[in-house]
């Protein structure tokens, strides 16, 4: 039976659908809420690296699009969630993100980015986190630890988080500040030797001109007759 151009075209439209979840600003608060632990690739369309991988990360929304407590997303830094992408400090395509509940700040993934890779993070290490509502998931040393902090008033709380995230701020300046200073030095390095090159590269070839040859010796003269 043949299929109607109609067809076709409704075909390739849901093959070109993925599991992802597109995240922007509008959604995004709702989405860290939902107690889920979110996995998200930061990304622009142009990039390389992005459409290589392109086929495992939607391979791996596919694979755990029901799954209750892992959502596979992505947030497009060229379009609607470019304001996500500057809040969460992103530099480089891709940057992938991982959120455990209550965790809003999010931790950079470092692993492989291939399908076996990505899937056994996100079946291994995503889910909820360590918290007062979740004690079943933390360790020893963080229960110790998060009783310190329990026992606090909200106020010295939320003042030492503020601190800490001041601090890091501080840092990551200073850290970025150094790297432009370090590109810059590099680059004025390089104009430096780029033109003592083509200043001397002449000099050098006219010097070498200038040494005349040496006469050859009667020994020589008589070899060649």
């Amino acid at each position: 039976m043949p299929v109607s151009m109609r067809t076709f075209l409704m075909l390739g439209l849901a093959a070109s659908v993925t599991a992802t979840t597109e995240l922007n600003p509008d959604n995004w608060d709702m989405t860290l809420a939902s107690g889920k632990s979110l996995f998200v690739k930061f990304f622009a369309p142009w990039c390389g690296h992005c459409k290589k991988m392109k086929p495992d990360w939607d391979k791996l929304a596919e694979e755990l699009a029901e799954n209750p407590k892992v959502m596979i997303a992505d947030v497009d830094c060229t379009a609607g969630g470019k304001p996500l992408c500057d809040t969460k400090g992103v530099k480089g395509f891709p940057t992938i993100k991982y959120f455990n509940p209550p965790d809003e700040e999010g931790e950079d993934y470092k692993g492989g980015r291939d399908y076996a890779s990505l899937l056994k993070f996100a079946t291994t290490e995503l889910g909820p986190g360590c918290s007062v509502d979740a004690l079943e998931n933390c360790s020893e040393e963080q229960k110790r630890e998060l009783e310190t902090y329990t026992a606090m008033p909200a106020e010295e709380r939320e003042t030492m988080m503020a601190t800490l995230k001041a601090e890091l701020a501080e840092a990551e300046a200073k850290n970025e500040a150094l790297l432009k200073e370090l590109q810059a030095s590099y680059k004025a390095s390089m104009d430096g030797l780029e033109k003592l090159k083509d200043e001397s590269a002449p000099k050098i070839k006219l010097l070498k001109a200038a040494t005349p040859t040496p006469p050859k010796a009667e020994e020589e003269i008589k070899d060649e007759v």
